[in-house]
């Protein structure tokens, strides 16, 4: 390896690094910053405030004696409360309870009321997700939903015989009428009913008349997303590229690709690209992925990463506030389905365990989608968010979730388990969190 490769790979590394840092810093800080808020309204005092792990980089106390740090390893944070033996919360320090009054007791965590414990350590995960809610409610806010009816906003550049206009009123396609863009039923109804070929009649209404022009097939094979760790994204592929050729047959549909691509085995394949005007060739090779299904369960099949996106850009409209909301909402529940369910059906044998990924997969895909830019990346954000927050509720020692069982066990024992038990299973959760890193870790290489 020659001083330019190697100074290019470090380049890369570097890139993928900062942007993963960063995303982990924001979800980071805002969990913590829900243990130490809630924490503190609740009559618990936090002593200190840490972003990251080890050596202290920079420190500050504030006017409520707070310390608030800057830790040298970013891969993590804490709050630290009033007599806690450690960051973890679940034991007092020794001998820091002796002495103290009932008024500073009530100000530890180990001191405070089980109704003020509990809403502390559940805080972390609930700003997580509250986190997922404000930042997919800005994305669609600012992305804004299809207009209803559909217009032509802008068109994409294509080597397609193209009379479509921009302000166009798409009306009905091949005499079929357009169902409205919400209805996601209808619309693949509708899409299959389209005749496959490369040229279809659109009926359209332009400066107030009702014409028909010719336009290409509407899910035509452009590249309309580029998945991140794919293969295709790995081959340089771009959004807008357009598939002319796949293993030397022509294609015009983006419904053509994925049985060519399928019935390749993970064999490679040959597509023929068109971008702006250029002729490009690449050679890519489908990865098996496990792809979840409409009745919940997974099928095993071959992709190369990309994703499908109609001819024309369209026009759009923001959305109310209340619809943005409850289309968040409604995501984070269906990134908290799909991780668990992913996660059982791991368990259970009935898809690889290559569906995990580690931090190095992590910072990879933060890495990608921030080459997409800004919005994406802070969409992963979101993501991210909503995953760790799922994480830190298992019920787990060590983790918030592990945390709830216990007080869950107080509240029903009248007790809180002894210092012996909760040392042994403390030790027990951290064994299971490290094997779970390691895992992530191996199949980051591995996979």
């Amino acid at each position: 390896m020659d001083l330019t490769t190697l100074t290019a790979s470090f380049s890369g590394f570097l890139f993928y690094a900062v942007f993963f840092i960063v995303a982990l810093s924001v979800i980071i800080a805002i969990h913590e910053y829900g243990h130490y808020i809630v924490g503190k309204k609740s009559g618990i005092f936090p002593e200190v405030f840490s972003l990251g792990f080890g050596p202290v980089l920079y420190s500050r106390v504030d006017g409520d004696g707070t310390k608030w740090q800057l830790a040298a390893i970013p891969f993590g944070g804490y709050v630290k409360f009033r007599g806690d033996g450690n960051a973890s919360g679940a034991l007092a320090e020794d001998g820091v309870m002796e002495g103290m009054t009932e008024t500073e007791k009530r100000s530890t965590m180990i001191g405070a009321p089980l109704w003020a414990r509990a809403a502390t350590v559940a805080a972390g995960p609930l700003f997580n997700f509250a986190l997922s809610i404000v930042i997919f409610v800005a994305v669609f806010m600012m992305r804004g939903v299809t207009a209803d009816p559909l217009v032509v906003s802008a068109l994409k550049p294509t080597p397609y015989t193209q009379e479509l206009r921009e302000g166009d009123q798409i009306l009905a396609i091949n005499g079929e009428a357009l169902p409205a863009p919400g209805d996601i039923a209808a619309y693949r109804a509708f899409m299959d009913t389209l005749p496959m070929q490369p040229l279809l009649d659109y009926r359209v209404l332009r400066d107030g008349s009702e014409v028909t022009v010719q336009g290409p097939y509407l899910h035509a094979s452009i590249a309309g997303t580029v998945m991140p760790r794919s293969p295709a994204m790995d081959a340089g592929l771009q959004v807008g590229d357009v598939i002319t050729k796949l293993n030397g047959q022509e294609v015009f549909a983006f419904a053509q690709l994925p049985e060519v691509i399928e019935n390749s085995g993970g064999a490679p394949v040959e597509l023929e690209i068109w971008r702006d005007g250029e002729v490009l060739t690449k050679t890519l090779q489908a990865r098996s992925i496990d792809e979840p299904q409409e009745d919940g369960t997974f099928k095993t099949v071959y992709r190369i990463g990309l994703g499908s996106g109609p001819v024309f850009e369209p026009a759009t409209v923001t959305p109310s506030f209340f619809d943005a909301v409850w289309g968040s909402v409604r995501q984070v529940g269906d990134i908290m389905y799909g991780s668990v369910s992913g996660l059982w059906h791991m368990a259970t044998g009935a898809i690889s365990t290559c569906n995990l990924s580690g931090p190095l997969g992590i910072a990879e895909t933060a890495g990608d989608v921030a080459k997409q830019g800004a919005i994406d990346f802070i969409y992963l954000i979101g993501v991210l968010s909503t995953a760790i927050g799922l994480i830190n509720l298992f019920p787990i020692p060590v983790l918030d979730g592990g945390h709830l069982v216990f007080y869950g066990y107080e509240a029903v024992a009248g007790k809180p388990p002894s210092d012996g038990a909760l040392k042994v299973l403390m030790s027990i959760g951290l064994m299971i969190v490290l094997s779970m890193m390691i895992f992530g870790l191996t199949n980051d290489i591995f996979c």
